[in-house]
């Protein structure tokens, strides 16, 4: 089916569906709801239902990356959400910083990873070590 001919249909499906900017979760969840409705039809979607797909895509992905993005941690955020998921203590990474007291320092922030810290560290949880920068 050429773009000419299914014009008609998208101008149907778009007065049917009146997709618009999202601004609530109820919005988020209808169009979500729609385009999961498209996915799960049998065989190919037609030019009109694929571009209303993308559109509804657009439109979703455009509200959740406003209202459910990560903020960017740090370096010691990323290590003390290690340290509670794998139910360690300060202590517990002498081993890596060398004394209790340059654990304390780091995690306080008064002291800096140094390149050797990042790579015991990567290593210990295997992880990246851009992980800690």
């Amino acid at each position: 089916m050429s773009t000419a001919t299914s014009r008609p249909e998208y101008a149907t499906l778009l007065a049917k569906t009146l997709p618009a900017v999202i601004h609530s979760e109820k919005e988020n969840e209808h169009y979500t709801a729609l385009l999961g409705e498209l996915d799960r039809r049998p065989g190919k979607l037609t030019t009109a239902e694929q571009r209303l797909a993308e559109l509804l895509t657009l439109l979703i992905e455009d509200f959740e990356e406003k209202h459910y993005s990560l903020k960017a941690s740090t370096g010691i955020e990323v290590l003390e959400e290690l340290i509670e998921a794998n139910g360690l203590k300060q202590k517990d990474l002498v081993d890596i910083f060398g004394t209790p007291s340059i654990v304390s320092e780091v995690l306080s922030g008064k002291r800096k990873f140094t390149t050797e810290h990042i790579r015991k560290l990567s290593r210990r949880f295997h992880v990246s070590p851009e992980l800690f920068f």
